[in-house]
């Protein structure tokens, strides 16, 4: 008789691996812990301490997001340091951005067979993100389904909780028309736009291949991490004058902007007053897109927008320049 005994190993899911992994990365987690983590690795919820000093009226603030199909170039080039680094970094830009202050973050990680140095490398740039940004990562979950996946490949996703004064929040409610609209330099693509740009730019180049116009492989150049805002978002909510901030990402620098500047009123761009990072005008080049495509599809080098009035914005651009941003007036708030 045929012996039909299976086991959980057996079907493709290790919980060895599983606690492998945990063991590897409970330390470094723990750097991350503020004072306001209660509970440690391993209980089947993370515990964060509501009370607020400082703060009159506490209002949370919560997004969650991935990574997209920015981990297609991580797998080409058998890199996993950057991505869970990119994934913190722009949650926190999209809570930032409605003036809140990153508390902690949560992770998702799902493959189909799990190899501990790869996810432990994921989660390692996961921990760098959270310290730079004072974010405590104090749960995840790591998923490991067989057949589900694509061999040596996985998924990536996370929420972060933050908090703000009521009175402190920025949701667009001060913009004006006459308002001017600051740029921030974006690192390249950030985390959106991967689609079309690997379709045009792996059509003719390899991973691996070095680009003069873009003085560096194709796959750095789009595994550049997207950039954290945060620091300039707090710099900037010290004046008075900024009314309010849009993270630039699917949907490019017209599309998030009007989610702060609406109708009304409505955001006049002058493309020409940055220079466009190279990588953009390789995918226009070699994809034939279009600058209406091209613009709605990424940040063409602007990863953050500032609106602030007119009489502000000397004073924010000398703030910003000073603490080693390079500001750029890219437009205006109009009428209709």
């Amino acid at each position: 008789m045929a012996d039909n005994t299976h086991t959980y190993s057996g079907a493709g899911v290790s919980i060895e691996k599983g606690e492998e992994l945990v063991g590897r990365i409970k330390d470094k987690v723990r750097t991350t812990f503020s004072k306001s983590v209660l509970a440690d690795i391993g209980a089947f919820g993370g515990f964060f301490d509501a009370r607020f000093r400082g703060i009159a009226n506490p209002v949370l603030v919560s997004s969650v997001d991935g990574v997209g199909t920015k981990l297609k170039v991580a797998f080409l080039m058998d890199k996993h340091d950057t991505v869970g680094e990119d994934l913190v970094n722009h949650c926190v830009n999209d809570i930032a951005v409605c003036g809140a202050r990153p508390l902690f973050f949560l992770d998702y990680f799902a493959t189909g067979k799990l190899k501990t140095n790869v996810a432990e490398s994921v989660i390692d740039g996961m921990i760098r993100g959270c310290r730079e940004n004072d974010c405590s990562l104090i749960g995840g979950e790591t998923a490991e389904m067989p057949g589900f996946y694509r061999d040596n490949e996985y998924d990536l996703a996370g929420s972060i909780v933050g908090v703000v004064d009521r009175k402190k929040i920025y949701n667009g409610s001060r913009v004006r028309a006459g308002d001017i609209l600051v740029g921030l330099p974006s690192a390249g693509l950030h985390t959106n736009g991967f689609s079309l740009a690997r379709a045009v730019l792996f059509e003719r180049f390899e991973v691996d291949d070095f680009v003069d116009e873009l003085g560096a492989r194709v796959g750095e150049t789009l595994l550049a991490v997207h950039r954290s805002y945060l620091k300039s978002i707090l710099l900037a909510s010290k004046n008075t004058g900024v009314h309010g901030f849009a993270h630039i990402t699917g949907g490019g620098i017209v599309g998030n902007t009007s989610r702060v500047v609406r109708k009304p009123l409505s955001v006049r761009i002058d493309w020409s007053s940055w220079e466009t990072p190279p990588v953009f005008a390789l995918i226009r080049k070699f994809g034939g897109v279009d600058d209406a495509e091209m613009r709605r599809t990424f940040n063409m080098g602007m990863g953050l927008v500032i609106v602030v009035s007119k009489t502000a914005v000397d004073r924010l651009m000398r703030s910003l320049s000073k603490a080693g941003e390079a500001p750029v007036i890219i437009g205006e708030v109009r009428k209709g």
